[in-house]
């Protein structure tokens, strides 16, 4: 087998290992694991529920996240063709234009691109990305042009705008696993917030340049750089019951803070930032600015998600089944995916013993934002390992397969 044809992020680690001509001892100590652990790995006996666990084992590989992960996938259905048209004009629109250099175009009033703004934000966030990202490398380029070409009032609209509409060209490239552009969408934007002056949005695009470094694997970097803006934005005035943008910023930087501390295994320091949001929040109350979601809410949502980094996802998996939490609350299928996912991740975390009921979340989760799920390497990987460990043929485990275009009958015992 070699790695272009190996499926699962174990069998591609394994191929590289060996062409590596690395050894069992040698990978797992360098990627803070055991010998055992990691043969089970390669061999599709546990799975990278963790995606900390992908980037230390690339590093102790020397090679990419993507290695791995085998990012991005061919998916042939209309959304995935769609977005990944939308997408290569992103990347066109973003490497065509910069902050004081465009192209010589005509583009109609600011009045008229912020509408289509919102609504495309509106629709990534409810996980039609296909329709988000229509048109969207045009806004694009029209608001660089504004950028540009207006006068100091309308140039400081555009580029809050520009922000706003990076943060969704983020959100694209993300979901379809373009991780590079991404963190380019995210740095254009956050360049934009700064000299907007607008704070709120620095922090918020500030989440997702790091969640994109974090992506690549620069976990350091992304924890350098939501430090000094965590201390640059959390000097301002705190939340007044009328403008809690800022406030809502901090509380994102603090969970995604805490998610590095979590794949570092920092347990310290996971407990003091997740403290700080959960604070934040109940000052915000519920909130969703910038499509953040911030508040009580998503507090214990990431709490969940933080969980499954630390290794301890069943622990809180059972306590949100014995107290659920409100999902309407977001008004998003794309949050409310998420959390399924990460439910799925945690009950699969239990070795076997809550497998339907990771399988049930998972496949909540594709129904909710099949896109999302489907170029998600996690995602993917779970699926094999689910179907692998399941005892006796299951509906909803071939139906996954079929909608991650994994095939049908995967390696699992058949009853005949």
């Amino acid at each position: 087998m070699d790695v272009e044809d190996a499926r699962t992020i174990g069998e591609r680690a394994r191929m590289i290992r060996r062409r590596r001509g690395l050894s069992l001892d040698v990978v797992a100590g360098l990627a803070g694991i055991t010998k055992q652990y990691l043969s089970m790995l390669e061999r599709g006996e546990r799975g990278f529920n963790r995606r900390g666990l992908i980037q230390d084992l690339a590093n102790a590989l020397s090679c990419s996240v993507t290695d791995l992960t085998g990012q991005p996938y061919s998916l042939s259905d209309r959304q995935s063709t769609d977005v990944a048209a939308a997408v290569a004009g992103i990347s066109r629109a973003l490497h065509d234009t910069t902050l004081d250099d465009v192209p010589d175009v005509s583009v109609g009033p600011l009045s008229e691109l912020a509408p289509a703004i919102a609504l495309a934000h509106a629709h990534a966030d409810d996980a039609r990305y296909g329709l988000a990202g229509q048109g969207l490398a045009g806004l694009l380029i029209a608001l660089h042009v504004r950028v540009v070409t207006g006068d100091p009032e309308e140039r400081r609209s555009a580029l809050a705008r520009l922000a706003q509409a990076c943060k969704v060209a983020y959100r694209l490239a993300i979901t379809t696993g373009k991780i590079e552009l991404a963190g380019i969408a995210a740095q254009r934007g956050l360049d934009a917030a700064r000299l907007a002056e607008r704070p709120d949005l620095v922090g918020m695009l500030e989440m997702n340049r790091a969640s994109a470094l974090i992506g690549l694997g620069a976990r350091r970097r992304a924890a350098v750089l939501c430090g000094e803006t965590l201390r640059e934005i959390s000097a301002l005035p705190g939340p007044t019951p009328d403008d809690t943008r800022v406030a809502e910023a901090c509380g994102m930087l603090h969970l995604t803070t805490a998610l590095i501390a979590a794949r570092e295994r920092r347990t310290g320091d996971v407990a003091t930032h997740l403290a700080e949001a959960r604070s934040l929040a109940a000052h915000t109350g519920e909130r969703n600015h910038m499509y953040g979601h911030f508040g009580p809410t998503n507090v214990a949502a990431w709490e969940l998600g933080l969980a499954v980094e630390a290794g301890t996802g069943p622990d809180v998996a059972e306590r949100i089944t014995a107290a659920p939490i409100d999902l309407s609350v977001f008004g998003s299928k794309g949050r409310t995916a998420y959390v399924h996912f990460d439910l799925a991740r945690a009950w699969a975390q239990a070795e076997g013993s809550h497998d339907q009921d990771a399988v049930r979340a998972l496949d909540t989760a594709d129904r909710l934002a099949p896109l999302q799920l489907r170029n998600d390497p996690i995602a993917r990987d779970l699926v094999e390992i689910l179907d692998r460990r399941a005892p006796r043929r299951v509906w909803e485990l071939d139906s996954l397969r079929n909608r991650f275009g994994l095939g049908g009958q995967g390696q699992r015992s058949v009853d005949n």
